[in-house]
């Protein structure tokens, strides 16, 4: 059975799929949709890496 960790970062890393989809069929949302999936990989990069990590406020 998967840790909390382990299915956030496999549904954060689904999403960031769903959104490379869209880019690819959306050429006008393309940049967004490929930042948007960039940004949910770094998350699931972070969660798995160090579940319990603080983002220090910038």
């Amino acid at each position: 059975m998967p840790a909390h960790s382990e299915l956030a970062a496999k549904l954060l890393r689904d999403a960031a799929a769903f959104f490379q989809t869209i880019a690819e069929q959306n050429p006008p949302l393309k940049e967004q949709m490929d930042e948007n999936a960039d940004v949910f990989k770094q998350v699931a990069d972070l969660v798995e890496s160090d579940p319990n990590g603080i983002i220090e406020e910038q």
